[in-house]
């Protein structure tokens, strides 16, 4: 059987990178270094505020409708400024030290390594993010993932996020890879799969919650990362 795709981009947070376990820890270390129980009795009840502030600042980042300045100001202030936390200038020292702390973490979701080395004797990998430059790179070293991607591109790089084509078309041209012959992972409906399939890019839905698909069916979905060994 001949093989349809030659190239195969790969989302990097929460489809290799645990971002949700590595975010999590490091968050709760700057909950404890910086005092936040004077303002929440416990970790949990400030990540119950964080978090889905977090998620929609991310969604407005995705879409363009912020700039990165802001979110990485908003999301810290968010959740403090009931208590008269205001000043932007601390909420940038607490992202640098955050951003700092997750490229020390290098927990993986499951399978992700197994899933390279079955995929890069195979194909031509690489990394699409919209991830920030200052820590993408160093969490994709620390964590050992480097040596299977001929390139990494964020959007930063790209000036454009995921899910506009643009990326994409970006992504394509730099790595000198075929629309038709490029499948594409990732576990954001929007950002991956979205994007992907309105850039004529097959894709793979990385779905480990079972949800249900919007818009349209995916090329392909698994619920875990191994699956994808039957699917290239």
């Amino acid at each position: 059987m001949s093989q349809k795709y030659r190239s195969v981009f790969i989302d990097l947070d929460d489809t290799l990178w645990d971002i949700a376990q590595n975010g999590k820890k490091c968050l709760e270390g700057i909950y404890r270094d910086y005092g936040f129980d004077k303002y929440y009795p416990s970790f949990e009840e400030y990540y119950g505020v964080y978090m889905p502030s977090n998620n929609h600042l991310w969604g407005l980042y995705r879409d363009g409708k912020i700039k990165k300045d802001e979110l990485i100001v908003e999301r810290f202030l968010y959740p403090l400024r009931e208590f008269g936390v205001t000043d932007p200038e601390y909420a940038i020292k607490i992202s640098d030290d955050f951003l700092e702390r997750t490229t020390h973490e290098t927990l993986l979701v499951d399978g992700a390594l197994d899933l390279l080395d079955y995929l890069s004797p195979k194909y031509k990998l690489y990394i699409l993010s919209n991830g920030f430059n200052e820590v993408q790179h160093k969490k994709i070293e620390n964590s050992g993932l480097k040596h299977y991607f001929d390139k990494v591109f964020l959007s930063e790089q790209a000036e454009i996020n995921k899910p506009h084509p643009d990326f994409f078309t970006y992504a394509l041209k730099n790595s000198n890879s075929a629309r038709g012959k490029t499948v594409m992972i990732g576990d954001n409906w929007e950002a991956d799969i979205v994007g992907a399939y309105m850039s004529k890019i097959d894709q793979i839905w990385f779905n480990p919650e079972g949800l249900e698909p919007k818009e349209f069916e995916p090329t392909f979905t698994v619920r875990k990362l191994a699956q994808i060994k039957d699917i290239l």
